[in-house]
């Protein structure tokens, strides 16, 4: 029952992530700077150059996300090399070393970045108002085109997280 189940969540992917796709240009969010918070590096969302980007929008005093970034770790650990995974912290006031302790206690090896009012604004508009709600769990995937799958709300296991990125790299 749970192959079925795994079975008809790759198809339902692989159908909603073909529609997601139609775009060609890499949007301008994408180009924002944003700050490691564990290495102090700088980088952008769309600079990933022939990755995949799985980002996860959360928040260090939510226990929604904490469970959320447990499964993304898994994924992590059974993904392969052309996946990034980035968790990014809607807390703007939050400081880079207070970020990079909380990765670092949690034991989490994905990038945390925090994000800009800009483009927390952007993802807003393309995503609507859950994308800032870190208790609802939102995580959306960028492919190395630039183009994105619609946002997912609700925590999911590694290998749903992992069927998503899948139907990414097929298209």
């Amino acid at each position: 029952m749970k192959k079925i189940q795994l079975l008809l969540a790759i198809i339902i992917v692989s159908l909603v992530a073909s529609i997601a796709f139609a775009q060609t240009e890499r949007p301008e969010w994408q180009s924002y700077e944003l700050v490691n918070a564990k290495t102090g590096e700088t980088f952008s969302l769309g600079g990933f150059e022939d990755k995949i980007v799985f980002v996860e929008p959360m928040a260090t005093w939510c226990s929604n996300c904490r469970a959320q970034l447990k499964n993304v770790a898994k994924a992590q650990a059974k993904s392969t090399d052309d996946v990034v995974f980035v968790a990014l912290s809607l807390e703007g006031n939050i400081a880079d070393e207070k970020l990079a302790a909380y990765a670092e206690k949690e034991g989490f090896e994905m990038i945390f970045a925090k994000t800009s009012q800009k483009l927390l604004e952007e993802l807003i508009n393309l995503y609507g108002r859950g994308v800032s709600s870190p208790p609802s769990t939102p995580h959306f995937i960028i492919a190395p085109d630039g183009s994105t799958t619609e946002m997912k709300l609700g925590r999911e296991a590694a290998d749903i997280l992992l069927a998503q990125i899948d139907a990414v790299r097929s298209k």
